[in-house]
């Protein structure tokens, strides 16, 4: 039994030595590629979201909450908006951003350093006035046009939000100036306290209708929205504008808020990346963006969005590939970090085999080689004893000394161990061995 471990332990050590070069050939390539490829996303990227109590804000931690599950932590990063988001990109102070279209002029530099994942949802422009500011200075408790605010007290939001460079162009088509209106920059939670307590006349802000300062103060008395009749002319003067409407009790339908059709402008919301994010950063944050952003909503349809159309940045190849093939195979069957590995290795695994299958073809000459060499070894030292005895001067006198060593000789080859599929050649070796002591026995 001893015998056979051993006999099995030593033809695993010759098979392994044999395949030795191999295998660190290709052990070495795997590592390469891996380096190379690098294809495990960071464990940590940063998302610059908004002002607390925002959509985006609460649009980031539903992102943070689908990567949570993956293992990879996103960082939240909060801003006063959209124009903040994108210097933070800028700056490569984060990976990814919510960016306002609209809220900047992109440059080629920026068509260069980052992409997009596509818009995810409209943001109207949210005009909200106080019946009684528009009584005292109309003498009407509804206002119908921008122009209508000459002289109120309005806050239009941090400059970093976006939205002051926006409504400032909102005036300049109503042929009017931020100094015709009294302008305040206050973030949102300060400027809606001010707001309910009389102190401002009206809030300007741009936001999804998941904000929680627009669900409330959309069902606060007392306070209005501005019905924007003039957004179809909008949207024709400013391409990054939408004309939306928000539907007739939608709010409430219970109570009927709102009682009538509401028309709005609305910019649309990108989730921007830096070019150099991990490629399965994208592909996680661009199939969450179908999930959370596919669903119906106040103004989006079925599957309306993510939407890559008209995009302002060149567009991911992940986002594309989340909305034409949704989510890969192997992903819907086995843990993501399975999936990606595979994914993003399987060309250069496929490479490095294809390389391999071929030098594997010398595995087998190789481990035969290193066997046969056990018993080959002594033919050197079996020829050179016949050498020396057909040489000898006095074949009688050398006799012994050459027996001698033939004698040692044959003591080595039961040291000798080899697979069963050899001992043919061991068996010809003491065969010689014999065939040598006869003839120097006739000789002497």
């Amino acid at each position: 039994m001893k015998q056979r471990i051993r006999l099995l332990l030593l033809a695993v050590r010759d098979l392994l030595l044999s395949a030795g070069p191999l295998v660190a050939l290709v052990a070495g390539l795997v590592v390469l590629a891996f380096w190379w490829l690098d294809p495990n996303p960071p464990k940590r990227v940063v998302l610059a979201t908004g002002p607390d109590q925002s959509a985006y804000a609460a649009f980031g931690q539903r992102y943070a909450d689908a990567l949570a599950a993956q293992g990879i932590e996103l960082v939240l990063k909060p801003t006063d908006g959209s124009s903040d988001n994108l210097a933070l990109l800028r700056a490569g102070d984060a990976d990814l951003a919510f960016v306002q279209g609209g809220s900047a002029t992109f440059t080629e530099t920026d068509a260069e350093e980052l992409t997009t994942l596509g818009s995810l949802f409209v943001e109207p422009v949210w005009l909200f006035y106080r019946e009684r500011a528009a009584l005292r200075r109309t003498g009407h408790a509804r206002i119908t046009h921008v122009a209508q605010l000459k002289g109120w007290r309005v806050n239009v939001g941090t400059p970093g939000s976006g939205v002051p460079l926006l409504f400032d162009s909102v005036l300049a088509a109503n042929r009017m100036t931020s100094g015709d209106l009294v302008l305040s920059r206050s973030e949102h939670t300060p400027a809606t306290v001010a707001f309910l307590g009389g102190e401002v006349d009206a809030l300007v802000f741009a936001s999804a209708p998941e904000s929680p300062l627009v669900q409330m103060l959309l069902q606060t008395p007392g306070v209005r929205l501005l019905d924007f009749e003039q957004a179809q002319a909008y949207a024709r003067r400013f391409a990054y504008l939408k004309p939306v409407v928000l539907p007739q009790g939608v709010v409430d339908l219970g109570r009927n808020i709102p009682a009538t059709n509401v028309s709005l402008i609305a910019p649309t919301t990108n989730l921007l990346a830096r070019a150099d994010t991990h490629p399965a950063v994208l592909q996680l944050m661009a199939q969450t963006a179908v999930t959370l952003h596919g669903t119906p909503g106040w103004f989006r349809q079925l599957h309306e969005y993510p939407n890559l159309a008209q995009a302002e940045l060149p567009v991911a190849a992940e986002a594309q590939r989340a909305q034409t093939a949704g989510m890969p195979f192997l992903q819907r069957h086995v843990p993501f970090w399975l999936a990606n590995l595979v994914e993003r290795m399987w060309l250069a695994l496929g490479l490095i085999l294809a390389l391999a299958l071929p030098l594997s073809r010398i595995v087998p000459p190789l481990y035969t080689m290193r066997i046969r060499s056990r018993v080959f070894k002594w033919y050197a030292q079996l020829r050179d004893i016949e050498r020396r005895a057909a040489e000898a001067p006095d074949p009688a006198a050398a006799l012994p000394a050459l027996l001698a060593e033939l004698d040692a000789l044959d003591r080595c080859t039961d040291d000798i161990v080899v697979p069963l599929a050899y001992t043919d050649e061991l068996y010809a070796l003491r065969s010689h061995i014999q065939l040598v002591r006869k003839k120097l026995m006739r000789t002497g």
